[in-house]
């Protein structure tokens, strides 16, 4: 239940820059699974997802978030704080944004999150409430936000992080104003509000078996048996590099013999930098461990990341000298951990020893056009002739090119090596160059080298 990076929209940088020139992007050599990953999930009857900032669904960030996930939870977007940041002030500009984008991509939604000690508005954490008063306004939230979007989102994170580490309850506002039942009472409230979502409770530290995961069982099958209603667990999974649980499938399936459904809702493996290629392995190795661990039960419903790129993680913010947490780098590029979760899913295609990249840049710009540049570069690899392709997704057209043969159909442009400047060498690039014309917005493409 981690917030992801703030800021600068991705977007707004992409824009920025573009427009004072040097907007660099690496690209993977290829596609990296035999499918995306949300096709493999699909075919295991599995989910996979990732957290997301609303704001930069767009360019680079929101072609990968629409290609390989099947599901989003909001990074931020849907916690109180964001959403009524004043008493009756509602903004819900970003979770809005979230919701439509995943409805255009066939996607589900996670609502993140209801309850929680954390991201609350200072009127309501500065407050002095009784008893009564709080459990309206907690009531009275979830009635609010879980009706607007009422039909729409799959899952609700209703309760979270309940727990300290001994197992015994958190002391938090509402612990501390209601007892233990505002668990029970915000669960009948959600359903009550949208008798179709699956309803969760959500907790760190409890992946594996020990006695803040016991006191979630407990809580959980207590729950089952006064009739709350109550449809699934969902056990973060931020780790640590080399601190897997070995009792994780074990705990799974503890969960899942209650009854309820189990998700993997903010996996993530940090990892202390600058992280060198032996820790990245192991790291694949790992993320390949908690999904297949989810695979093998029946009722872990899938697999949600916290974040897939490194420049959109919470851990260097909040862990100074860890990170490289996610399946894919900051450049957007899948490293091993992308790979791994494919093969986890079913898929055979594994991260090749070396690799080409192909590296897209804007040179310059101005009020109707664009130089635009593409680099190759190898680096344990090497190529003997080379064609990079991509789709622009604004309307982008290009008019000439050098060192290269560019043809251009609708939306989809592919760059062939000339005569001259085909081989690429291990250690070695080739440079080529274009000109196109613009209109509004220049987002950078994917490329895709073969």
């Amino acid at each position: 239940m981690r917030s992801l990076r703030t800021g600068s929209t991705l977007a707004s940088l992409l824009t920025g820059v573009a427009m004072l020139g040097g907007l660099l992007l690496a690209a993977p050599v290829a596609q990296a699974a035999d499918a995306p990953l949300r096709d493999l999930a699909a075919a295991k009857g599995k989910v996979i997802g990732t957290a997301v900032t609303g704001s930069k669904l767009t360019g680079t960030y929101g072609e990968i978030a629409a290609r390989e996930f099947n599901a989003l939870t909001p990074g931020n977007a849907m916690k109180w704080e964001s959403v009524e940041p004043a008493r009756g002030s509602f903004n819900w500009a970003e979770a809005d944004r979230i919701v439509a984008f995943a409805e255009a991509n066939g996607q589900e939604v996670r609502g993140h999150t209801l309850v929680w000690h954390s991201q609350n508005p200072g009127w309501l954490t500065n407050g002095t409430w009784t008893a009564a008063q709080l459990r309206q306004l907690m009531t009275d939230h979830i009635a609010t936000e879980v009706g607007r979007y009422k039909g729409r989102l799959a899952t609700w994170d209703v309760v979270n992080e309940p727990f300290n580490e001994d197992g015994t309850y958190r002391q938090t506002l509402w612990y501390n104003g209601l007892g233990a039942d505002y668990i029970a009472q915000a669960l009948t409230a959600a359903r009550a509000a949208d008798p179709s979502a699956k309803l969760y409770i959500n907790d760190y530290n409890v992946e594996g078996v020990n006695a803040k995961s016991t006191a979630l069982y407990n809580l959980v099958k207590s729950l089952k048996e006064r009739g709350v209603p109550i449809d699934g667990v969902g056990l973060q999974a931020h780790l640590i590099l080399g601190q897997v649980p070995s009792t994780l499938q074990q705990n799974i399936q503890r969960f899942a013999d209650l009854g309820v459904d189990v998700a993997i809702t903010e996996l993530d493996i940090r990892i202390n930098l600058p992280a060198d290629s032996a820790e990245l392995a192991q790291q694949a190795t790992e993320y390949k461990q908690v999904v297949s661990a989810c695979v093998a039960v029946a009722r872990c419903v899938g697999v949600t990341v916290w974040g897939f790129t490194d420049s959109d993680s919470w851990i260097p913010d909040t862990f100074p000298g860890q990170g490289a947490a996610t399946p894919y780098d900051e450049n957007f590029a899948p490293k091993p951990a992308y790979h791994a979760i494919a093969e986890a899913l079913g898929g055979t295609t594994t991260p090749p020893t070396g690799a080409c990249k192909a590296t897209y840049s804007v040179v310059s710009q101005w009020n109707s056009g664009f130089t635009g540049q593409v680099r190759i570069a190898c680096d344990g690899a090497s190529l003997s002739s080379w064609k990079a392709t991509w789709a622009y997704g604004a309307g982008q057209r290009i008019s000439q090119s050098w060192n290269a043969t560019c043809t251009q159909s609708g939306a989809a442009v592919s760059c062939s090596n000339a005569s001259y400047n085909g081989t690429v060498p291990n250690g070695g690039s080739v440079t080529f160059g274009f000109n196109a014309s613009w209109s509004g917005s220049n987002p950078v493409p994917v490329v895709t080298l073969g």
